[in-house]
């Protein structure tokens, strides 16, 4: 018999509506948004890290800037971050909004950040690795703090005057003086010690800061912080850790260090 005269010819079923329940997802406590530069290498893989936990997710959408980093470039950043914002999950809520440059937020300003934010997500809390880093400071209690960056120094000038101008005190600022984000990506986890022990040693300082959401540090700031003595924190071991608080995760995590077994100042 042939194959033809042996199929089976009975139609097919199409079953419609099925009943389903929801969960809470993969974002069940937190559901975070973040903007990533377009010439970021880093960022993307230390959130993996710092916010690998049950329920809380992050979700990013990438913001076009050019990788040589400059106050013009910098600004021109400014009108793309409402679009961004809006194209992170059109529909769904996010508990937090972050704009990842961290010398962007200063050129800009954390207040048009948060504008631009808000006007595609008016409820959504927000934040910058400069914000997220002054919050750090606080709940550190720390007044004096050593920055160092990888930025030219016209950059650098903002950043140092920032800093100051939100009242605290920079009594050591070291700068790698790279312009090319594409590099500042590829700074060895030595060349970052070797920065660290110099600030440390210039002069007594609370804690130290480092500026760039390209550099890494996240992975290895308990190290620093068990051989120096002193609290260190990054614009992403910072921002997300403040992620976490504004979304109202509390967990202790003291294997990313001092910060992350604090809460929100």
């Amino acid at each position: 018999m042939s194959d033809a005269a042996t199929a089976d010819t009975s139609p097919m079923l199409t079953l419609n509506h099925l009943p389903y329940e929801m969960d809470g997802g993969i974002a069940e406590r937190a559901a975070i948004g973040v903007i990533v530069l377009a010439s970021d290498h880093t960022m993307e893989h230390e959130f993996r890290t710092l916010l690998d936990m049950p329920g809380v997710a992050f979700y990013e959408s990438r913001i076009w800037n050019s990788n040589v980093i400059t106050p013009d470039t910098l600004r021109a950043m400014e009108d793309k971050i409402e679009d961004c914002t809006g194209v992170i999950l059109p529909g769904a809520e996010l508990d937090v909004v972050a704009f990842g440059c961290t010398s962007a937020s200063m050129v800009i300003g954390e207040e048009k950040v948060f504008q631009r934010i808000l006007s595609a997500r008016p409820e959504v809390a927000c934040t910058t690795p400069i914000t997220s880093a002054f919050a750090a400071f606080r709940a550190f209690g720390a007044r004096r703090i050593g920055v160092i960056t990888p930025y030219r120094e016209d950059v650098n000038a903002v950043v140092r005057e920032y800093i100051e101008n939100k009242g605290f005190e920079v009594p050591v600022f070291a700068s790698f003086n790279e312009e090319d984000d594409n590099k500042v990506s590829r700074i060895s986890k030595n060349s970052l010690l070797n920065a660290v022990e110099q600030v440390r040693k210039a002069s007594p300082i609370d804690a130290l800061f480092v500026s760039c959401t390209s550099v890494r540090l996240a992975e290895f700031a308990r190290d620093i912080e068990t051989e120096t003595g002193i609290p260190v924190t990054s614009s992403n071991h910072a921002m997300a850790w403040h992620c976490l608080r504004l979304a109202g995760v509390r967990d202790e995590r003291p294997e990313f260090g001092k910060l992350f077994e604090l809460q929100i100042d």
